[in-house]
This record gives structure tokens, sequence and C-alpha cells, in this order.
């Protein structure tokens, strides 16, 4: 018989009490630090749960970095942007006052107030976030705008402001200050006024005429350059008749001057003398209405027509998103013949139409759009060859979505859009294009900004692209597509928000250029026409600061950011019940419950305790004990 030796028991029992230590120094880690273990073997069989809760978790947090960070860049655009409303309250305040007292710089204390104002709208527009310019779009590293003195007044190479609105309203005048209208007397019975150039975009342009003289002959407006003309034809006219002429300005306004026939003494203003000798001469009246036109032409062009002047000059200089030859004209074009709105773009002569005029088949294209000419019943993309040119102008403005529309004025062709760069016109008729007066395919518009396009200003006929030799305004990014998305950040794992701005905005842009305008336009402190000037500047600037319907407003901005910041505060919300839920599943598959991991260290405790009485007896049996 053979007896195994005592120590493989005690060896079998050392494991035992070794194991048993390790499962009391792991408890004890797992008491003291409240995981399972130390490393994700140890973790068990839901660690994978865990560690996608961790990429979560790290997920949130940065998106929640993102969040507060956009939040920064909001919350400064949107005081920005609070600014500006003030800003534009002030001066609409000043300009809607009626006080016009001129100090000895020829302006009003309002313009002065404005001047100062463009500065600090100058200033907030160009606000950063640390080294980030929340008005640049994407060019967020360069400054949103020029410094305002040098808008205003140009640099050592560059002409600013200042600049383009006073060549603006020299060639606006002209050289005799009637705006650009040329007055004669053909006979000693008649009087005709008609505008200096066809197609020029400066000056005053006719509009209508009409007369209760009796027994004057009135002819006109039309021609090319347009021009009315009134005989009284030998025939004095009777008290209270009236001759009523109606001018464009070229801010797109429109002034009606009333001349009344009378035979009071003195001769009330805004009337003309019916001769009154022995024997009565209505040639003498014909000279009196001479005299009277041409007094309230003049009024007229160095009142009302200055202050248009300067609007324009301001859109020539500020508006480079929509404004191209002739401002806000894009494209004009004289054609050979002149035309009306109702001229017909095809019909066989006499008729009034273009020759040569479109046929069916023919197409034109306008910004890629193609539409097609028919015989008749045209729908969708098409269009009659007997349509008339105002309907074509429709269709193209239609496509083209401007907000202002294109017209036939005096013979020529306007059409006006938006976005000039990308004005694009061509035909498969040529020769029917041309009989619209545009003598080159594409047609397209130029960009601004603006110059009076020859010297001396006064007789200059054309607007031309001063990009090179005026200062540029805006800095920024001026690409395609919103000025919202030129800033974009993700701040859920399927949520993005757009919070971008531009200061070439149209509500931004617009209420700068008010502003340029009112505070940079000065006149003669003792001039005849000042206070008529200042006052007819001040109405329009009113006007320009006042909201209509359809543009833009900074409130829109405003709006648009808080949206933005809106759903930031969403789904910060919805990420904190997330973190709370997803730190649940963590802890549930990597803590250690002290009640348990306690309970488990005692049963061991016992166990340990046991095994070492075993080991303990066992270690003093021997052959004699054991038999």
């Amino acid at each position: 018989m053979s007896i195994s030796s005592i120590n493989y028991s005690s060896s079998v029992l050392g494991s035992q009490i070794r194991n048993i230590n390790q499962q009391l120094t792991d408890l004890s880690t797992q008491l003291s630090t409240g995981k399972l273990s130390q490393n994700y073997s140890g973790m068990g069989t839901n660690e994978g749960f865990a560690i996608a809760g961790r990429a979560q978790l790290s997920n949130i947090a940065a998106y929640t970095d993102t969040i507060t960070n956009v939040n920064v860049s909001i919350n400064l655009a949107n005081t920005a942007l609070q600014s500006l409303t003030k800003i534009r309250s002030t001066v609409q305040t000043g300009s809607a006052s009626t006080a016009q007292d001129l100090n000895v710089n020829g302006q009003t204390v309002a313009q002065n107030t404005a001047a100062a104002q463009f500065g600090s709208m100058v200033g907030v527009l160009n606000t950063q976030t640390g080294s980030r310019y929340l008005f640049s779009g994407t060019a967020v590293n360069t400054q949103s705008v020029a410094d305002a003195g040098d808008i205003i007044n140009g640099t050592t190479t560059q002409a600013g402001f200042k600049t383009v609105m006073a060549e603006r309203q020299a060639a606006d005048l002209g050289a005799n200050g009637m705006g650009r209208l040329v007055q004669t007397q053909p006979t000693l019975s008649s009087v005709q006024v008609a505008e200096d150039a066809a197609g020029s975009p400066f000056g005053l342009k006719i509009k209508s005429v009409s007369s209760t003289l009796t027994g004057a002959t009135v002819t006109g407006p039309s021609g090319s350059p347009v021009s009315f003309s009134v005989d009284l034809n030998g025939v004095n006219p009777n008290n209270g008749d009236k001759l009523s002429v109606q001018f464009t300005l070229p801010d797109g306004t429109t002034e009606q001057i009333d001349l009344t026939a009378s035979t009071a003494t003195p001769t009330p203003l805004g009337s003309f003398a019916i001769d009154a000798s022995v024997p009565v001469n209505p040639n003498n009246t014909a000279a009196n209405l001479n005299t009277a036109l041409n007094t309230a032409i003049t009024k007229l062009a160095n009142t009302s027509l200055v202050a248009a002047s300067a609007v324009v000059a301001g859109d020539n200089f500020f508006n480079s998103a929509s404004s191209a030859i002739g401002a806000p004209v894009n494209n004009r074009a004289t054609p050979p013949a002149p035309v009306s709105g109702a001229t017909a773009l095809s019909g066989a002569s006499p008729s009034d139409s273009i020759s040569p005029g479109f046929v069916a088949g023919d197409t034109i294209t306008i910004n890629g759009t193609t539409l097609t000419f028919v015989a008749s019943g045209a729908s969708g993309n098409q269009l009659n060859v007997t349509d008339s040119i105002q309907t074509l102008l429709s269709r193209i403005d239609q496509i083209t979505g401007t907000s202002k529309p294109s017209t036939v004025h005096g013979g020529s062709i306007t059409i006006n859009t938006d976005d000039a760069a990308s004005l694009s016109i061509t035909s498969s008729n040529m020769g029917a294009l041309s009989s619209l007066g545009f003598s080159s395919t594409p047609v397209t518009a130029t960009q601004p900004p603006l110059r009076v396009g020859s010297s001396p200003a006064s007789s200059a006929t054309t607007l031309v692209n001063g990009s090179a030799s005026t200062v540029k305004w805006y800095l920024g990014n001026d690409g395609p597509g919103s000025p919202r998305s030129t800033a974009m950040a993700r701040v859920d794992d399927a949520v993005t928000v757009q919070y971008g701005a531009q200061a070439n905005e149209d509500a931004i842009r617009r209420q700068l250029q008010a502003i340029a305008v009112f505070g940079t336009f000065s006149t003669s402190p003792t001039g005849q026409y000042s206070g008529g000037q200042v006052s007819a500047l001040s109405l329009r600037v009113t006007q320009a600061l006042t909201q209509q319907p359809g543009q833009q407003r900074i409130e829109d901005i405003q709006t648009d950011i808080a949206m933005a910041q809106n759903t930031m505060k969403d789904a910060s919300t919805r990420q904190t019940q997330a973190k709370a839920q997803l730190q649940t599943i963590i802890d549930q598959a990597e803590s250690a419950s002290p009640d348990q991991v306690a309970s488990e260290i005692l049963a061991l405790q016992n166990a340990l305790q046991a095994s070492y009485q075993v080991t303990s007896s066992l270690a003093q049996l021997s052959l004699v004990k054991f038999l």
C-alpha cells in the first residue's frame, strides 16, 4: 500500500488560498474605486455598451464646446445688429425733422449727426470675435468694411464716395443747370423742351405732358432724344388754363411742373402772365410761358434732381449687387427706331413693331433659361411673335428675379437685375436683338462701382465700371449663396446651424448707403436752392430708412441667427438628457455595487479562514495520526 504525499494536498489548498486572496484584492480595489475592473478585459460582456457610450459622450462634449463658441459669435452679432437698428432710428429721426438750418459747411445738424453715425456703423460692421470678423462672410480674417474716412474721402489712388457724388451731380445737372434739358423757342408762338442726348442715364427725363391751354397744340413727348413742344398758335389761353409736365428723376421718382395762365398782377408763383397789352399779342404770352417754364425746370433741377442725383450716386457706389449701366439700370439699349412697351416683337410694316423682328422658332436665352417664339398660343417657356416688348421684359424680369422692373422710356430699353454679374442674354436671331438696341451678344451688365464715363461730367452720356479707380467699401466674401451659409457649425449628429452674415446684405447696405448720402451731401450755406436741396434729400433719406414691404430688414437677419440659436438650444437640451442616459449605461456596465462587494468580501474572508484552518490541520498530520 502506498501513501500519497501530504505536499500534494497542501499545494492544492495553497492554490485555493491564493485564489481567494486574489479575489479579496480585486474586491477591495472595486470597493475603493467603485469600478468592476481597471482594464477592459475585466469589465464583462456589457463593456461594449460602455465604450460606445463614452464615444457618444465625447461627441456631446465637442458639440457643447461648439455651441458655446457659436453662441458667443451670435450674441456679438446680435448686439451689433441691434446697434445698427438704433443708428437707423437716430438718423431717420433727424432726416424727418423740419429743421433745415445750414451751418458754414452747408449741412444741417441732422446731417452732421448722420456723418458721425456713419463712422459708428462702419465700426459696428467691423466687429470681431477673437480674430474672426463677423460680417465678412467666409473671409473671416479680412476686415468687413473699409475705413470710414477712405470710403467717403478716398485714398491717394482711389476716389471715395464724395467724388463719385460730385461727378454724378455735375452729370445730372448739366452745364446749363437745367437737368440736361435743352429749352428753345422754335417760333415766336411756341416753346420746345428736349433731352440733350438719347439713351443718357443722366438728368431729367420727360415722362408726359398735358394741357388745357385754349387754342394751344402740344406735341410729344416723342422722338430721340425725347422732346415736347407747346404752340399757342397765336391764341391767348384763358385765365386758369394749365400746362403740366411730368419728369422722371434718376432715382426713379417723378416730379410734375404745373404752370397756370394768369391775368393777376403780380403773377402768382407757378403761373405765367397772359399778355394784356393793347392790342393783345399772344407771342408775349408764349414768351412768358417760356420764361416761367425755364424758371420751373431750373428750380426742379437744382432741388429735387440734385437730391435724386445724390441718392443714385449712393447706389452707383454702394450697390454692388444690383446696379450696372445707369444705376439702378443694368443694361440700357437704344433701338435703331424709337420703341415703346407696346411695340410688337414682330409685325408687318407700318405696324408698331421692331424690324427685323422675331419669327417662330427663334429663341432668346436669359441666364440659361430659353424662351422659344411661336406664331400663337404661347405657353410655358414660349412667347408669341406678336407679343409686346413689355411682355418680353416681364418674362426676362421673372427669370432674373429683379426687384425693380425693366422699362422702356424715351425709346430706350432698360434691363434691371439684382445680380449684375450673372446677367446674360443671347438670341438665335441677332437681327431682332439688334432691333431692340443690343448690338452685341451676350447682353451683359457692367459691374459697379459706376463712374461718370467722360469729362467734363456735365456733358457725359455714359456710366462706366469704376472699380479700378474707386474705393471698394465692402472687403469681405462676396460669392454666391446665402450670407447665412458662410458660417456653419455641426451642433448634433444630424443638426447643422448657419449663422454667417455679410456687411453687403441688402438691409445693411441700404442703411449704410442712405446714411452715407445724407452725411456726405453738402451745399452752399447761402444758395438760392440750398434749402430745397436739403429738404428733398431729407425726404428721400427718410423714405430709404423706412422699411418697405418685400425688402430685407436688419430684424430679418436677427431672426435668422435667433433661429440658429434656438436650434442649438434644443440640441443642447437633447444632449443633456442623452448624457444622463449614457452615463447610466456606463455606470451599470463598469461600476461595482459597494453592498454587493462588501458581501462578497465577507464570504471570501470566511472561506479563507476555513481554508487556513484546514491547511493548519493538514500541516500537523503524521503517519501515526493518519493510521
